[in-house]
């Protein structure tokens, strides 16, 4: 069986990153640990600082789409030249390995879940479904079946134990920081999860790679969705709902009908491009009516939000719970998309539900985006999030 070559004597980031990793897991040596390995570089890097750690490692992957027909489109993940990545990878670190076939499971959870979302005229993030369903209720079922105490990712956030419970924070590298992404994971599952990599910057974990001899060192990172061929997400939504490719009228704020349109899901809230509607003046998606059909437009201020609700609210601070929290009125920082930086805010009860008031307005707040709180007091802190249902002016 083949094994990795060992760092010469004078490296030393390798074993800085096997001590991080083994803070990071807090359990003792030997115990069973399972590692979720995609076949790129952060999964398989985890799995071999484990195993350093010396952590009983067991590498599972899942297949989640496509069974292989994806081995030859680039940036990827958990289908085709990835599993095979991951295999090569626990066979060199001499872990034990298996394949599980998640694609119905994916498809119902995440594929499913994302073509509905267009239907309805919101803005999907497929990354968290995956998170929440597939990768850690699912596979955290398995890791228990097969004695883990523990199930490690390779996530960039930081996990921080607490006397009152495990803590989700932001990454030390705020590149690469996958927070946004993981508000979704309940108090007993942050309990068991583990993120090896979390205080680790991306060109160190690359560095570790090589220094350890993985092949994967070099390995593009998988990009945009892993299902959506080529970034053009029309073509799984046209072939799961072909229904929403029917025409409609481009409405005006003030009544007046611009155009046609053909499909609502071809647009999302703060678009301003394709459009083919012209005024005079620049126009912005600033609504969609999906059982009109209609998406309506508006100047760039009517993108403004003042406040939100929010739905499938998760709560990972401390208290009661969400909406505790937003009757109390407490102090957050809001991110409503992961390319944003948080803003202020408190939460609140709007028209009964938990949602948020921000101290200023945010632009193109979008349907079916997450909405991810962090802690004012200590900003690197998730509090929890849900997806946003409605926004207002």
């Amino acid at each position: 069986m083949a094994r990795l070559s060992m760092p010469s004597a004078e490296t030393t980031l390798a074993d800085d990153a096997v001590e991080a990793a083994r803070d990071a897991v807090g359990l003792p040596t030997g115990a069973r640990v399972l590692a979720a390995m995609s076949g790129g570089v952060d999964s398989t890097v985890t799995a071999a600082l484990l195993a350093r750690a010396g952590y009983d490692v067991v590498g599972v992957t899942l297949q989640l789409y496509d069974h292989g027909a994806a081995v030859r489109r680039k940036g990827a993940c958990c289908a085709g030249q990835d599993i095979r990545d991951a295999r090569a990878a626990a066979e060199a670190l001499g872990l034990p390995h298996y394949v599980l076939d998640y694609e119905s499971r994916f498809s119902a959870a995440v594929m499913d879940d994302f073509a509905d979302a267009y239907l309805r005229g919101e803005t999907p993030v497929p990354c968290i479904r995956c998170n929440q369903t597939v990768k850690f209720r699912d596979l955290m079922d398995v890791a228990r079946d097969l004695g883990a105490a523990a199930l490690a990712t390779g996530h960039y956030v930081r996990r921080i134990a607490a006397p009152a419970g495990a803590q989700l924070h932001r990454a030390a590298d705020p590149a690469r920081d996958q927070s946004y992404f993981l508000f979704a994971t309940t108090p007993e599952q942050l309990e068991y999860l583990r993120f090896p990599l979390g205080a680790l910057e991306k060109p160190a974990v690359r560095r570790v790679a090589a220094e350890l001899g993985l092949p994967v060192a070099d390995k593009p990172d998988s990009q945009d969705i892993c299902f959506v061929p080529e970034g053009r997400y029309t073509t799984v939504v046209d072939r799961l709902r072909p229904q929403g490719a029917l025409a409609g009228d481009i409405v005006h704020l003030d009544g007046r009908v611009l155009g046609r349109h053909e499909g609502v899901t071809r647009y999302t809230v703060g678009q301003r491009r394709g459009l083919n509607v012209a005024v005079g003046e620049p126009l912005f998606v600033v609504r969609i009516d999906a059982d009109r059909r209609q998406v309506i437009v508006g100047p760039r201020e009517a993108l403004l939000t003042s406040r939100l609700v929010l739905r499938e609210a998760n709560w990972l601070g401390e208290g009661a719970g969400m909406e505790a929290a937003a009757a109390a009125g407490a102090p957050v920082l809001a991110r409503v998309r992961s390319t944003r930086e948080p803003a202020a805010g408190r939460l609140a009860l709007v028209d009964g539900a938990a949602g948020v008031v921000f101290h200023q307005a945010e632009e193109g707040v979008a349907p079916g985006q997450a909405c991810v709180l962090y802690d004012p007091a200590e900003p690197s802190r998730v509090l929890g999030g849900g997806f946003i249902a409605r926004a207002a002016a």
